[in-house]
């Protein structure tokens, strides 16, 4: 069993926030209002990711 935790910026909203878990090697993320869809990955390629998206890399992607 997984401890699912999702971000203090989610609010009270339920199903609207992505929810991550941890286990030894890897991070575990999810959708709250699809939670039986889960996506794995490492801690580093999560780092890369988030500093990616800080750093606006992913932009033009909504326009």
């Amino acid at each position: 069993m997984h401890h699912w935790r999702k971000s203090s910026y989610s609010g009270d909203a339920a199903n609207n926030c992505v929810e991550l878990a941890r286990t030894p090697d890897t991070v575990l993320m999810r959708e709250s209002d699809e939670p039986h869809t889960v996506i794995a990955t490492t801690p580093a390629a999560l780092r890369a990711l988030t500093r990616a998206a800080r750093a606006g890399r992913f932009d033009q992607l909504s326009r």
